[in-house]
């Protein structure tokens, strides 16, 4: 195969191959070099100290879902219900809602739950069970109040994209601890993208062997990993052969990004080769495929990816979101219109897959070293928003860490009398952030990356350890 003059590597790639899979199996014939490959970016490496927790799984509840009707009961909220916000609350900025909006109670129920007695609603009465795992965090905030730079302030700790996401940031301190499996994926929700689209869960200006891979919903996860029919084996060997020798021509910018796109095709094919198992779940017990709610709905998409999450914590795989909402705002936790309707339904889907993701990770053992993130990219109000919605709302709301190091059965931080804003311990994105890096053995001050002449990090500023939960 010969390339004209105004052929560059980039079209030879989109244009000469049939998909991933294509390559994938092409590498067949240079698997073993490429797993051998010397001073390999993925690499597992040391920690900064001794770690609590192997890999993390964040379950993102996309859209916001709202701590009033969670995690955070209001009393006094609810014997406020139509009044205007009292002055003595102060000010708060929102989208939709108007300085004249009606304070909005919750008609959700909250009980005291395990031994801990942590208040949780009746939204989440699989949860409810494994309280005594999790420590929530009430006192959470960020900056922004629109969801594409909340977003990204959640997964990367800046309001904009291009920064590299606390995944990237994960692998980039520690590598991979799987040949045939990705060291950081991402499972979106099948109903469609979100507002900050994939450069949120990106490697921004980190080197491009740090992005994550993104699993399709369903029983097939990754598509398109076989040969077309009429090529051999020696036939894509060739053509390997050739991008080789392409890639070692380039420029070093290129190179980086040409060489984590060959890595990939061999891990695709090592992926299909060495461990198809790990995704087909047809292979596990009738009990466990009960307990997360597969074969059943509403639960079945959501308990399929996070059990899926679970056989990816034990062969190895470093960073994994699972995430619930996309799409839409209704598709989402973004509850607009009617925080009840809204809130049932996600609920619904979710609460029985991640009460069973960490039943599951604690009796095989593994909830001991994967630390467990839950929570959206803001709260929701106290006021209304058309009568029987909430706006997004980023002042004070929850999210909760279960496993790798965390004790369970505590409550941190607290927000006021009507959940406006976290006055008890207030923990920003960029607390969270420092967290999860320290039960990684991580020192935020040492994970660092030269960009436009300084040292970058993953908490812009410094974050703070929340201690009170480890």
């Amino acid at each position: 195969m010969s390339l004209l003059p105004h052929q560059g590597r980039r079209r030879f790639l989109t244009e000469s191959f049939c998909g991933l899979g294509s390559l994938a199996m092409a590498s067949m014939m240079a698997q073993e070099r490429l797993r051998a490959e010397p001073n390999s970016p993925l690499a597992a490496k040391a920690s900064h100290f001794p770690a609590r927790a192997k890999s993390v799984v964040f379950l993102f509840m996309a859209g916001g879902p709202s701590h009033l009707e969670t995690f955070d009961p209001k009393p006094l909220l609810n014997k406020l219900d139509g009044q205007t916000r009292p002055q003595e609350f102060g000010e708060a900025k929102y989208q939709f809602v108007s300085k004249e909006a009606r304070l909005l109670g919750s008609k959700r129920t909250f009980a005291r739950c395990g031994q801990s007695g942590i208040e949780v609603s009746d939204l989440f009465p699989h949860v409810a069970k494994v309280i005594d795992e999790i420590a929530v965090i009430r006192s959470c905030y960020g900056d922004r109040v629109v969801h594409s730079a909340a977003q990204y302030e959640l997964m990367s700790g800046r309001v904009m994209p291009g920064f590299p996401s606390m995944g990237a940031w994960s692998i980039y301190g520690l590598g991979s601890e799987s040949d045939a499996l990705p060291a950081y994926v991402v499972m979106p929700d099948p109903d469609g993208a979100l507002e900050a689209g994939q450069p949120m869960y990106g490697n921004g200006f980190l080197p491009a062997a740090y992005q994550p891979t993104v699993f399709r919903p369903g029983d097939r996860p990754v598509l398109n990993l076989g040969l077309p029919a009429g090529i051999s084996s020696q036939d894509r060997y060739q053509t390997i052969e050739l991008i080789q020798q392409l890639n070692e021509a380039s420029s070093a910018e290129e190179q980086d990004e040409l060489a984590a796109r060959i890595r990939t095709y061999g891990l695709a094919f090592r992926m299909q080769t060495e461990a198809p198992e790990i995704l087909d779940l047809n292979n596990e017990t009738e009990e466990t495929l009960k307990l997360y709610g597969v074969g059943s709905q509403p639960t079945d998409d959501y308990g399929r990816r996070c059990l899926l999450a679970r056989r990816l914590v034990e062969n190895g795989v470093r960073f994994t979101v699972v995430v619930s909402g996309g799409g839409a705002a209704m598709q989402q936790w973004d509850a607009h219109k009617d925080i009840e309707e809204n809130h049932l339904r996600m609920a619904a889907e979710t609460d029985q897959p991640i009460a069973a993701l960490i039943t599951d990770l604690k009796r095989r053992g593994l909830l001991d070293t994967t630390l467990v993130l839950w929570g959206g990219e803001f709260g929701r109000s106290p006021e209304a928003q058309a009568g029987v919605g909430r706006d997004h709302h980023n002042l004070g709301f929850t999210m909760w860490m279960a496993g790798g190091g965390v004790q369970g059965g505590r409550v941190v931080g607290a927000t006021d009398a009507i959940g406006l804003r976290a006055v008890e311990r207030p923990c920003h994105f960029r607390d969270i952030h420092t967290t999860i890096l320290n039960q990684l053995g991580l020192d935020q001050d040492q994970l660092t990356f030269p960009h436009l002449g300084r040292n970058e990090r993953l908490t812009q500023v410094h974050g703070r350890v929340i201690r009170e939960i480890l």
